[in-house]
């Protein structure tokens, strides 16, 4: 039995590194990656040579049953998508499954996380808050599914391309203009912007902006979240 390590990297800022994926990255054998010339970046900024094996979406199948035969010949292997944690949005969730099904340990090393920065930040009440991801690129389906998200009273994070985060906050704006959003556009790098506002306020914002850059995460505060803030503000108040 050997082991595989699922490595969280940045999302931007390469400070976010941990210290344990560091050192998981210099102690395996082999280094799985989305994208190897990207997360061979990665690693010579921090002087680290390995082997690279490419493990992305569309061949996940096929190149993880070569990292599972690597574990078998009790090689340690360590993966790691383009940013962030590997299987949220990204590939690995197949490769850990038939890893541990093969009976070798899944190690996971924890860290940077766009869904979890801009959860930090939202500013919402509520135990339950509701990852989708990316939704559909077809209009019907992006709307159709928007609104049963947002029909649940829960708080929502999806993540979004620059070219489709107009027609996005459109959809929520026709859906509920006055739903509270935060969206976080190149979270821990330069550029870094934060924007909050009713769904109408963000769209009108990004609506009149020339040129769209940057990787998306949209937070869409949920009825319950709003009961519980003006709850809470309450109770301060009283205090």
């Amino acid at each position: 039995m050997s082991e595989l390590y699922i490595v969280a990297t940045p999302i931007g800022n390469l400070g976010d590194i941990t210290y344990r994926a560091l050192e998981t990255f210099k102690n395996v054998d082999v280094i799985a990656a989305e994208d190897t010339r990207h997360t061979l970046q990665l690693l010579t900024h921090f002087e680290i040579r390995k082997p690279l094996v490419s493990v992305r979406s569309h061949n996940e199948q096929f190149a993880s049953e070569k990292v599972i035969k690597l574990l078998d010949e009790g090689q340690k292997v360590a993966y790691a998508s383009d940013a962030g944690t590997p299987g949220i949005s990204d590939p690995g969730a197949i490769l850990a499954g038939l890893a541990r099904k093969a009976g070798h340990k899944v190690i996971p090393i924890p860290g940077a996380s766009a869904f979890a920065a801009l959860a930090s930040v939202a500013g919402a009440g509520g135990k339950t808050l509701v990852f989708e991801g990316f939704l559909s690129p077809k209009p019907g389906r992006r709307r159709s599914r928007l609104r049963e998200l947002m029909a649940t009273g829960d708080a929502v994070i999806l993540y979004e391309s620059p070219f489709r985060i107009v027609k996005l906050l459109t959809d929520i704006a026709d859906i509920e203009k006055d739903r509270r959003v935060v969206v976080g556009r190149e979270l821990t790098k330069l550029h870094e912007e934060i924007t909050e506002g009713t769904a109408e306020e963000v769209l009108e914002d990004y609506g009149q902006r020339d040129k769209i850059l940057g990787e998306f995460a949209v937070f869409i505060s949920g009825n319950k979240n709003v009961k519980n803030l003006d709850e809470s503000s309450d109770n301060v108040s009283e205090a």
